[in-house]
């Protein structure tokens, strides 16, 4: 199988390479860096020996000092090794440290305290459609995601339909991170008919049946896995009332998909318009990251109901997105955009839509969604 040629660029020097399981970490290392010392801690019997014995990583290095670059993957799975590694940058010796996670959880305290500074921090998404070049089909994107290991799947609903599972039982349950599995799992469930949209946790927990703190807990622990992320709402220099709830968003569309529970009283349309506009968000991040460059994505909504999806904000970028899931475009569908256009007339705004031809209405692009998600690179 052809390799898909990401884009991602390794740093001089040592990092953290965070990512959710399947989004080819592993597999774009292996490219990267062919002749690195290798330390894979999702091999039981290596995560044992490095568990019971931290020191033994020190050993093992001082037994290959000609060898450069070391990768220790998963990490997390034995975080007292970050120990080591920051004794082994302090003490100058020329080598880069390339370390792996799919869990912030376990990592968090450990490498705020010993590396900050130190290691920079580089993230891996999945899939975007200018990394798939031609291969790279809209339908598809929507319906299954862009997990590379989904995608590249010899039965890609199959393997997605066992995703979220394999993060409850290997992420959730194997390190203890809740007790009632079966009642986080109902709260993913109840979860996803927020991806999109403002999230309410005191709806949630009573739809759960569960206290608004444990909600707050299962949402921690999906943000920590790298399995959802929050959208905050721009405000700078806001002349008009603002919500002040963030957006709510699972990392992959593919996911939202596979959790997001289907009845008669679902509409198919606003499904797949919240899987669009997901996958907007999928790339404008994967952007953002490759970039490097300090913008923020942010989204407008005032208290009377306008609302624009998604405003990136940086040193170089102020623009502006809403996503129509539809084919055409009515002048009444740009209201949003004209109004945040009034309170910021230097920021470029756009509508992404379903059809196929580039328009302008009132000043303002409409294009297609597909042709935008390619030529965002």
């Amino acid at each position: 199988m052809e390799l898909t040629r990401r884009k991602v660029s390794a740093p001089a020097g040592s990092f953290f390479l965070f990512g959710p399981r399947g989004t080819g970490k592993t597999t774009w290392l292996r490219q990267s860096f062919p002749d690195a010392l290798w330390l894979d801690l999702l091999d039981p019997q290596q995560q044992r020996a490095y568990l019971a014995r931290p020191e033994r990583l020190r050993e093992w290095l001082d037994a290959h000092p000609q060898d450069r670059d070391v990768v220790i993957d998963e990490i997390q799975k034995a975080p007292a090794l970050l120990d080591v590694v920051h004794q082994q940058i302090e003490s100058g010796k020329p080598r880069r440290f390339v370390l792996t996670g799919s869990s912030a959880r376990k990592l968090r305290r450990e490498a705020a305290n010993l590396l900050a500074g130190r290691l920079l921090r580089v993230e891996m998404h999945p899939f975007t459609a200018a990394e798939l070049g031609k291969d790279f089909s809209l339908p598809r994107a929507l319906e299954i995601g862009l997990v590379p290991l989904v995608w590249n799947a010899a039965d890609p609903r199959q393997t997605l339909s066992a995703y979220a599972a394999l993060y409850l039982r290997e992420e959730v349950q194997a390190e203890a991170l809740v007790r009632d599995v079966s009642a986080c799992a109902r709260c993913l469930e109840a979860i996803s008919c927020s991806h999109g949209s403002l999230l309410t946790l005191s709806a949630v927990a009573r739809e759960c049946e569960v206290g608004r703190k444990t909600v707050e807990g299962y949402l921690s622990i999906l943000e920590d896995l790298l399995l959802s992320f929050r959208v905050p709402v721009f405000t700078r220099r806001a002349r008009r009332h603002l919500v002040a709830h963030d957006k709510f968003y699972f990392f992959d569309t593919g996911v939202y998909r596979s959790l997001r529970p289907a009845g008669p009283l679902d509409r198919p349309e606003e499904i797949g318009g919240m899987a669009l506009e997901g996958l907007v968000a999928q790339h404008l991040r994967a952007w953002i990251a490759q970039r490097g460059q300090g913008e923020q994505l942010y989204y407008w909504r005032t208290k009377s109901g306008s609302e624009v999806d998604f405003v990136i904000y940086g040193p170089r970028t102020f623009a502006a997105w809403e996503v129509k899931h539809a084919a055409r475009v009515h002048r009444g569908d740009l209201r949003a955009l004209r109004a945040f256009r009034e309170d910021y007339p230097n920021a470029t705004v756009s509508l992404l839509y379903l059809g196929p031809d580039r328009l302008e209405i009132d000043g303002i692009a409409i294009v297609p969604c597909e042709e935008f998600l390619r030529e965002l690179q």
